[in-house]
């Protein structure tokens, strides 16, 4: 696997936002890309401006990838209950 591609579990065990950079792994972009598409407002999902950072929701990540978020949630707990 590639360094700015992401499996589903990773993608499934990441907090509530993350950083653009994170977000842009997501979907094979790389750093200078995800900023400009953000800067545009063409990042390939929604991005939340806080200041002068931006931040990514995992649910915004989640449905722009087109994943079920109840495959998602039930795929999440899986990978907790085996821990």
């Amino acid at each position: 696997m590639n360094q700015l591609e992401m499996s589903i579990d990773e993608l499934l065990a990441l907090p509530v936002s993350v950083d653009l950079v994170t977000a842009g792994r997501c979907f094979g972009i790389g750093r200078t890309k995800a900023f400009e598409l953000a800067q545009r407002g063409e990042f390939p999902c929604r991005v939340i401006r806080v200041g002068v950072r931006y931040r990514v929701p995992r649910s915004a990540l989640i449905g722009a990838l087109g994943i079920d978020p109840a495959a998602a949630q039930e795929r999440a707990g899986q990978s907790g209950d085996a821990a």
